[in-house]
């Protein structure tokens, strides 16, 4: 039993080296991606695939969201009478919460598997090493357009989440429970600051990284064959959302620090 938790644990440390290497490369690659125009080209494709065609589900998912808040809340709020604060409560759980970690489940589901089956199919069928051959550096060539592309976009279409979770619990609050909408608009501007809008979006670029380097590196080290592909596949998506769940909980403590240091106005003594 001792043998088996050391050949584990050995399993793991190398596990993080492994990935710390293939980071410390993908971001030297990103960077000199960054400063040579030739490989935009890159960029932009990987852009359409990962942003663009994400806009839909993404959309339909921050509506969703906004709409079942607004539900599940419309009651408690209701028995005290402040059903007009309804939409403060909704739309500080969207732009800083719920819109920005569902959507970055969305898209480790959606895209990030995509990476990793990509990638993965790619070191299956020795394209990679083709590459390779060929005096091109791989993780320059096929990591770094995927990773720029979701840093740059994660935040957008988070920002569109939270505008579809928002317009969604304006509609139900609105329309369906029958809330005064002057009302509601009024106390959701004097509930919502900037500043929540802020994180949350701040979000997306982390979130964003965490997604696509976790599901290259899983797809560049995947087991051959069908199986080893869709292991990895699997792998890069519980990662990720691990993933996403340990950088919300360490960026809201580090934001409420910031928050209370030189956001907020603090009452003289």
């Amino acid at each position: 039993m001792l043998e088996g938790i050391g050949i584990k644990t050995i399993d793991c440390i190398g596990n993080i080296g492994r990935f710390a290497r293939f980071s410390g490369r993908t971001v030297t690659a990103s960077m000199q991606t960054c400063l040579q125009p030739k490989t935009y080209p890159l960029i932009w494709a990987q852009m359409n695939t990962i942003g663009v065609h994400s806009v839909p589900v993404i959309m339909a998912t921050g509506a969703f969201v906004g709409m079942i808040l607004a539900v599940q809340a419309y009651d408690q709020l209701a028995g005290m009478g402040l059903e007009e604060h309804l939409g403060v409560l909704i739309n500080i759980a969207v732009v800083k919460e719920l819109g920005p970690v569902l959507a970055a489940v969305m898209l480790a589901g959606r895209v990030g598997g995509a990476l990793t089956a990509e990638l993965g199919t790619m070191n299956v069928t020795e394209q990679i090493s083709a590459v390779r051959s060929m005096g091109t550096d791989p993780v320059k060539h096929l990591v770094a357009p995927r990773v720029l592309a979701c840093l740059l976009l994660t935040p957008f279409l988070i920002i569109y989440a939270d505008l579809l979770g928002i317009i969604g619990g304006c509609f139900v609050s609105v329309v369906h429970f029958g809330i005064n909408s002057r009302a509601y608009w009024e106390f959701s501007a004097r509930g919502v600051e900037m500043w929540d809008v802020l994180t949350g979006i701040l979000k997306g670029f982390l979130f964003g990284g965490a997604i696509a380097g976790i599901s290259c590196y899983k797809g560049f080290n995947c087991r051959e064959g069908a199986q080893g592909v869709g292991e990895a596949c699997t792998e890069a998506f519980v990662g990720s959302f691990i993933s996403i769940l340990a950088i919300n909980f360490i960026f809201a403590v580090v934001a409420k620090a910031i928050y209370n240091t030189f956001w907020s106005i603090q009452p003289l003594l």
